[in-house]
């Protein structure tokens, strides 16, 4: 028997940055929230003894236990789904902070076509230029309805950048100036200059200075020690939930933070959730926490999931296109780039997580896409993360991959190496998708999430110029051998390419094609937000982080609405009766 506690306003079912955000936001109006975090909580006292590769890099210490919840994998549907028994694509944090806590700190926000891709594509290229298959559709909102959102995000997290001359406009500088530039950047910079491109320094959440953000909470200056991703910070110099949205909610007295707290179901009765029960994993014990809002903060399948576990909204059914949680999955593709230069060294094992210099160029529609059979690209970048010696063994192609030759050329290039890589948008499709495994289950005997997802023809000829355009930049920066970047026949979930994953429960317009509105409302339960890059309705060129945030500030504009005024924020179309 699961005992129910005491009603509160608010309930969050994660606290990463957009429960956090959520959190400070309402608890700051007044309102009771309760957060509830799966993981253990962390501070930045807890990460002192951070700087151990084999620990956090390797073996993936802040990342979810898949041996007590993962997810099955297929291709297509032809195959049968196995499950992942340990986390290698992408890297799911669990904790409080999320995977807030272990990023790298680039921090964009997404271009204006991004979210009105499908209107804008069509008005310059006409109408489905990628073709039926693609299930591509606007977002529901304007870049110029979300830009106040986008630079309240910037200002809590005291993002240190500069102007972008191809990125989405601005109303307001960076809170902080840019981190500082080095050798290999600058000579990124004049190369692509060369090129006639537009390179600037990227965006970045391991501040350049340090800062109080307008809540009072104290943000270090980044000390470059090369230990961003899959770490935590020890000095509180990147932008994490730990150090500004979550301590801003607990000063107010009116958010409490359970851990420890699995949420395994959204109870709802009559259209509306009543609130979420949940299992405590110290005691085993099963609660209900009734609310009168319930927002869902947490990972992208994780959302996704819940919902689904959970019966609320229609999951998608990729044979008749209906239905839609679940739906438009998408991720990244990565092209690039290698230099090897045989006389040059470069101070490659120093850097920090969002040390890097960029350009859009080649993003969105910033280029001519008319004689090309692909949409979008991405942000080029190199970066200066700092190379450490486990995971880092940058030597050519054919190189044997063990024994005395492999050892020698990965000494002589670990620092002789450069690397640029594009972050390619990808396009959502009816074959990428997710939904319930219907024979695996997790500890609790609920059944896993299953993906569904293989790279498309989009994905290739995107991935091919993107990578030509980078061996150009290469080889105007003087690289002695440059090689690109090639694909894979298939999607592989092992090797690592990026935490960025996105959609499931999409936004937009239309209830009959989305799962929630601008607002982040679902539409067929009114008192159910959903937040996070669960939202998007596909991945642009970008790191997600700085869109997620922005949305996240909207979605608490919209709570407190709510809260106050009850039922839809925003109005459906009205549909054409036929008689």
């Amino acid at each position: 028997m699961a005992t129910t506690l005491d009603k509160v306003q608010v309930v969050t079912v994660g606290v990463g940055w957009t429960g956090g955000i959520i959190a400070a936001e309402l608890a700051k109006q007044g309102t009771q929230v309760v957060g509830l975090e799966r993981g253990q909580n962390r501070s930045t006292e807890d990460f002192q003894m951070i700087h151990d590769e084999y620990r956090y890099a390797i073996r993936l210490g802040l990342m979810q236990d898949a041996s007590r919840e993962t997810l099955t994998f297929r291709n297509n549907r032809d195959e049968r789904a196995l499950p992942i028994r340990q986390w290698g694509s992408f890297l799911p944090g669990e904790g409080v902070g999320g995977a807030g806590v272990h990023w790298n700190g680039q921090t964009w926000r997404f271009l204006p076509y991004d979210l009105q891709i499908k209107s804008m594509t069509d008005e310059r290229y006409g109408e489905n230029k990628l073709g039926s298959e693609y299930t591509l559709q606007d977002w529901g909102i304007t870049y110029e309805e979300l830009e106040p959102y986008f630079y309240q995000y910037e200002q809590t997290a005291g993002i240190s950048g500069e102007e972008n001359p191809m990125g989405a406009p601005r109303s307001n500088d960076y809170p902080t100036p840019p981190m500082k530039s080095t050798p290999l950047l600058d000579r990124f910079k004049k190369a692509a200059s060369n090129l006639g491109l537009h390179p600037f320094q990227m965006p970045s959440a391991n501040l350049s200075e340090n800062y109080e953000n307008p809540d009072g909470q104290q943000i270090n200056a980044c000390q470059y020690c090369g230990f961003c991703e899959r770490f935590g910070c020890e000095y509180g110099a990147k932008s994490t939930p730990n150090v500004t949205v979550i301590p801003t909610a607990q000063e107010t007295g009116n958010f409490e933070l359970r851990t420890d707290a699995d949420v395994v179901e959204v109870i709802k009765e009559g259209g509306r959730a009543t609130g979420v029960r949940y299992v405590d994993l110290k005691s085993g014990e099963e609660f209900i926490q009734p609310a009168d809002v319930v927002v869902m903060t947490s990972y992208v399948m994780n959302n996704t999931r819940l919902l689904l576990q959970s019966g609320l909204g229609e999951p998608y059914d990729p044979e008749t296109g209906t239905g839609v949680i679940g739906k438009n999955y998408c991720y990244q593709i990565l092209p690039g780039a290698t230099g090897y230069f045989e006389e040059e060294k470069f101070n490659t094992f120093m850097g920090a997580g969002a040390l890097g210099a960029s350009v859009d160029d080649y993003n969105g529609d910033n280029f001519d896409h008319s004689d090309l059979d692909f949409i979008h690209g991405g942000v080029m970048s190199i970066t200066q993360t700092g190379r450490r010696p486990i995971a880092n063994n940058p030597v050519p192609n054919d190189t044997p991959s063990w024994g005395a030759e492999f050892k020698a050329k990965s000494l002589h290039y670990f620092n002789r190496a450069l690397s640029i890589g594009a972050q390619g948008a990808s396009m959502p499709h009816k074959d990428n998708y997710m939904d319930l495994d219907p024979t695996y289950t997790d500890v609790h005997g609920n059944p896993l999430l299953r993906l569904n997802y293989d790279f498309t023809e989009q994905d290739r000829k995107l991935h091919e110029h993107l990578s030509d355009r980078a061996a150009e930049i290469m080889k105007e920066m003087g690289a002695d051998t440059v090689e690109k970047k090639s694909m894979p026949e298939h999607y592989d979930i092992v090797p690592y390419q990026t935490t960025h994953n996105t959609g499931g429960v999409i936004m937009g317009g239309d209830p009959e094609t989305s799962a929630v509105n601008n607002y982040l409302q679902m539409w067929d339960h009114d008192n159910v937000f959903v937040v996070g890059a669960s939202a998007f309705a596909h991945n642009g060129g970008y790191n997600p982080t700085g869109t997620v945030g922005a949305l996240a500030y909207r979605a608490a504009e919209g709570i407190q609405q709510f809260l106050e005024t009850d039922g839809q924020l925003v109005k459906a179309p009205e549909k054409t009766k036929l008689v």
